[in-house]
This record gives structure tokens, C-alpha cells and sequence, in this order.
């Protein structure tokens, strides 16, 4: 018993994995105060990217690249999460003209983790 408890516990820990469906990713090059809650990211996501589309993910850092923030409407509402590193930055594109870039999951991966994820194939260079 114990076993198949364990099993299905496991077993619904990773269909947990998907609960919000992210279909595109973007990342915004300008920096974001990290002080912004959800209604000043999301008035920057309307601003930069022209709206909050369904099942897309918004990434942000501040100015340091030690910190970033990632805005998801999931279709139903908006989430908003942040991450911080305490050694080290974020590989954050340099502000080159272009506002936005599109990331595919693995970049974003990489990018929470601090690796080199413009390394990584399917960088889109966009706008």
C-alpha cells in the first residue's frame, strides 16, 4: 500500500509539471524595476509587447541582471514569479535597438539557471 501510495504521489507531482500551459516566450532587453507588483509588469508587458496574449510568458530583469521577474497569463488569469541569484547575473542581451527577443522553453531553462542560454538553437531575434 505504502508502494502504490507512493507511486501515484510521484505519479501526480509530475502532471503537476504542466499546470500552466506556456505556448510562447518573451523576453523584454530594457530593464524592469523589481519592485514592480503584477499590475506595473503587466502595464509593461502591454506597453512593450502591445498586449498579454494567452498561454505566453514575459520575461524581465532589472538592471544588474541579478534578478528577473516572468509574467504568464495562462489563458484564465496572470502569475507572476521572480527569481534572484545571489552570486553571479542573469546572460541578459545587450539593449541593441530591439525591444524583444522570442526564447524557446530550453533557453528559458537555461536562462533561470544563469547558463548561456543565446548558446542554446532557437533564438529569435524579433521587432
Amino acid at each position: 500500500m505504502a508502494t502504490e501510495r507512493g507511486k501515484r504521489m510521484r505519479h501526480d507531482a509530475g502532471a503537476d509539471a504542466d499546470m500552466i500551459r506556456i505556448d510562447a516566450l518573451w523576453l523584454s532587453v530594457q530593464p524592469l524595476d523589481m519592485r514592480s507588483g503584477i499590475d506595473s509588469v503587466l502595464a509593461r508587458v502591454v506597453g512593450v509587447f502591445g498586449s498579454a496574449k494567452p498561454r505566453t510568458a514575459y520575461v524581465f530583469s532589472n538592471r544588474r541582471a541579478n534578478r528577473l521577474k516572468v509574467l504568464v497569463h495562462d489563458g484564465v488569469g496572470i502569475w507572476l514569479a521572480a527569481r534572484r541569484l545571489h552570486k553571479g547575473k542573469f546572460v541578459w542581451p545587450q539593449d541593441d535597438g530591439g525591444q524583444t527577443r522570442g526564447l524557446s522553453r530550453v533557453q528559458l531553462d537555461a536562462l533561470v539557471v544563469g547558463l548561456p542560454w543565446q548558446r542554446i538553437e532557437g533564438a529569435i531575434d524579433l521587432l
